[in-house]
């Protein structure tokens, strides 16, 4: 159990650096890892890739949070953005949980992984949006909500993956679509969370100490450090040149749809 906690608090500093730095909730690490950690503590393997989704979700709640109010000291936070698509991403990201619970995402998690190679390419050829795009409107704004929202439920991830590049593409400043991303992670964190614990609950095959998907001593070794590392990269993410962080987002795109690619096949 020592060592667990050891490599669930490492996952929190990596998890917290990311949010800080680019937006997102770091659960497109977390999950992997603790699928890993959960094969290893023997956790049965159909309920291991709910639970680490769900503990994912529950993590980015707290990260958000201390990411998000770093960003918001700096002025990085378009409060109107995230008053604007909440609605939707609590919508999406709830029914996207019971999704997640009944039917394979496999289908939808190739589209995803088009996408951000698609998106991941852009970003590094330096691709400008169209000057005139702007932001839609509340219907528009709530649309993208629950796509980013369902989408984030099943991989358990935070929405930064989907929302900053949404949010460059309709040509809000990086930093500002970063730190607006962090602070959209908690209406989905939250939603996330809550449909894990609904569609968890009751299962017979959970180990001890779980909540639903929830598996607690796992959120709490994560949360612990997260929330004191999410400060440091939301710092750094102010100090380094758009290029550069433009060309880091990408290369974590990159990344994180390898991995998904190499899931679905």
């Amino acid at each position: 159990m020592l060592t667990a906690m050891i490599l669930y608090c490492i996952l929190g500093a990596v998890a917290g650096l990311l949010a800080g730095l680019l937006g997102i909730g770091g659960g497109a690490v977390v999950v992997p890892m603790l699928v890993f950690a959960f094969d290893w503590l023997n956790i049965p393997t159909e309920v291991a890739i709910h639970m680490a989704i769900g503990t994912s979700l529950g993590s980015i709640m707290f990260t958000a949070l201390s990411s998000a109010r770093a960003h918001h000291k700096r002025g990085g936070v378009d409060w109107n953005v995230v008053k604007y698509i909440a609605a939707g991403i609590l919508v999406g990201t709830y029914a996207g949980t019971f999704v997640a619970a009944s039917i394979p995402a496999r289908y939808l998690q190739m589209f995803f992984v088009c996408f951000l190679f698609y998106v991941a390419t852009n970003m590094l050829l330096n691709k400008k949006p169209n000057p005139t795009r702007q932001l839609p409107g509340f219907a528009g704004m709530t649309g993208a909500g629950m796509f980013i929202g369902a989408i984030s439920s099943l991989v358990g991830i935070g929405g930064g993956t989907l929302s900053v590049p949404f949010l460059v593409w309709h040509n809000v400043d990086m930093r500002r679509a970063v730190g607006t991303s962090a602070a959209i992670g908690f209406p989905i964190a939250l939603a996330g969370c809550l449909g894990n614990i609904v569609n968890g609950w009751g299962t017979a095959s959970l180990p001890e100490y779980s909540l639903g998907f929830i598996y607690l001593p796992a959120l709490v070794g994560i949360v612990a450090v997260s929330t004191l590392t999410a400060p440091r990269g939301a710092a750094l993410a102010h100090k380094l040149p758009i290029p550069k962080l433009k060309k880091i987002f990408a290369c974590f795109l990159y990344c994180v749809a390898t991995k998904m690619l190499l899931d679905v096949l």
